[in-house]
């Protein structure tokens, strides 16, 4: 594969697609080498040191080295394709290595690299180090600041100093936004994908739980879990989801996927919006004027690209929907189970924890470094998940929530206004519905204006400043990726929005590869 718009000169990380950083490998503009020391550079330049944005929790000691090989190896043997020699990077609870952004895990030994990671190795990617990430995923505690983890501190969004970076892939989201990698993962389980994709202006897509196997990482919910692609670019997103989509004997639910997956590098068509019916839940946009305002403005885009724009398009269940409490008790009960499961399979846990119990008491025994005042405190998530039990309360709202999501919400809706896809901003209420349905989910990149700044005393966040970006998120009903792909990129490319507001100045690093060759 290669770019149509590559002219011979380095591309600029802050942007660079994995399509062109190839193109400058297979001419021999620089090397895999050049390429890993650049971004290594820019991640030392503003992770911890000048805006600190946290973003990533550790690099991999042996990059460099896995580079010099895989520049070898294409000159003996040629290319394994378009991922040979790509720097990437993984979130944390991702194994390659070392595991979760809680010291409770350090040093513990995985068995085997995660499935996602092992299909982006074996198609050349270098995993040049993993990202910061709401400590467990977000299990810990609602209260607990988002971005933050006892190892890599608190995650900042590039966009405003001192700002939310949205959920648990943080890390990712940030790192993507200025150029730390060509691409990388994250792991969603409610709005974790695409919440910090919205925030920090990229692409995000959260796969049907199945499509993408959950085997090697650090589980919340198995059923409302799965790893998804964090990039720059709709098409650069769709190249990692083609790679890491497919069956996995070590997670039943990858077994039930509909026939043959679809090259998704197809669904890259300018003109698929023409035609097609896009219906907005105007009940799920509530108290957010500013985005409202803007996501208004870009229905007349959608129109003009071709789209009927059915609005309202409400969920005919929504108030039920959200007023329900049954996803809360199912990720209460699927995390202490899964948890203890998942660690008992790893070879070494120099910790000695085993259980969910054994966590809490972790922490409080290591509270300087787990729960450090005034604002990382609260493990309440933890200890409300260790009192549940899998009995018949469970199992009842495990199917109220496919109920819910599913029969009588997201598939209700698409039949009732005859629709292909639902759209609203990223930023409201709208991943609710996706994950207790385990439905995929893409946000892309949008911008609004006028927003004030608040808390006007970051505590130890603003939740919202000028600026700051959102996305438009695509909602489809199960494994209809291809479609929500070819929408998302229609859009993104009558929009081009995203480098017309760029990272606050501090925040972007200088580092390209020029200064390493």
């Amino acid at each position: 594969m290669t770019s149509n718009v590559f002219s011979g000169a380095l591309p600029d990380l802050y942007e660079a697609s994995i399509a062109e950083l190839q193109d400058g490998l297979v001419q021999g503009l620089f090397s895999s080498v050049q390429l890993v020391k650049a971004y290594l550079s820019r991640i030392e330049e503003v992770n911890f040191k000048g805006p600190a944005l946290h973003a990533v929790i550790e690099t991999n000691p042996n990059a460099l080295t896995q580079a010099a090989a895989l520049d070898d190896e294409r000159k003996e043997k040629g290319s394994r394709g378009p991922l040979h020699g790509i720097p990437l990077l993984l979130k944390d609870n991702i194994a390659t290595l070392y595991e979760e952004g809680s010291y409770a895990l350090l040093g513990s030994v995985v068995p085997r690299d995660a499935f996602a990671a092992a299909k982006l190795r074996e198609a050349g990617a270098i995993f040049i180090g993993k990202t910061n990430l709401s400590e467990w995923a977000g299990a810990r505690s609602i209260p607990l600041p988002r971005g933050f983890s006892g190892r890599g501190g608190q995650t900042r969004c590039p966009y405003y100093p001192n700002a939310d970076p949205f959920a648990s892939s943080s890390g990712s989201g940030v790192a993507m936004a200025v150029g730390l990698a060509a691409g990388s993962l994250g792991t969603e389980t409610r709005a974790s994908i695409v919440a910090p994709s919205s925030r920090n202006n990229i692409v995000g897509i959260k796969p049907t739980v199945g499509l993408v196997s959950r085997s090697g990482v650090v589980p919340y919910s198995s059923n409302q879990d799965t790893p998804g692609p964090m990039c720059r670019s709709v098409t650069d997103a769709a190249l990692l989801l083609a790679f890491i989509a497919g069956p996995d004997p070590r997670d039943e639910a990858t077994l039930h996927q509909p026939g043959i997956i679809p090259d998704y590098m197809k669904a890259l068509d300018k003109n698929a919006l023409k035609g097609t019916r896009l219906g907005v839940p105007r009940a799920f946009i509530r108290n957010m004027k500013a985005i409202e305002e803007t996501f208004n403005s870009s229905l007349d885009i959608f129109r003009a690209l071709g789209a009927e724009i059915v609005d309202p398009a409400d969920f005919p269940n929504g108030e039920e929907l959200l007023a329900s409490q049954a996803e809360k008790l199912v990720m209460a009960v699927d995390f202490k189970f899964g948890i203890s499961k998942y660690i008992s399979e790893l070879v070494e846990v120099p910790t000695g924890v085993k259980t969910l119990a054994d966590l809490i008491e972790f922490n409080k025994i290591n509270a300087d470094l787990e729960l450090p005042g005034p604002f990382y405190t609260d493990q309440s998530r933890f200890t409300d998940a260790e009192g549940t039990q899998v009995d018949d309360a469970y199992f009842a709202a495990l199917a109220q929530n496919f109920d819910l999501g599913r029969t009588r919400g997201i598939d209700a809706t698409l039949a009732k206004f005859n629709l292909d896809a639902i759209i609203l901003p990223t930023d409201v209420l709208e991943p609710k519905p996706t994950a207790i349905a385990g439905y995929p989910l893409i946000s892309g990149e949008y911008f609004p204006d006028g927003v004030e700044v608040l808390p006007a005393t970051p505590s130890p966040l603003h939740s919202q400043a000028p600026g700051i970006p959102f996305g438009i998120a695509f909602m489809g009903t199960a494994y209809s990726e291809f479609k929500l792909i070819s929408y998302a990129y229609a859009f993104e490319q009558a929009t081009h929005v995203r480098l017309q507001r760029k990272a606050y100045n501090d925040a972007i690093p200088r580092m390209q590869l020029a200064g390493v060759m």
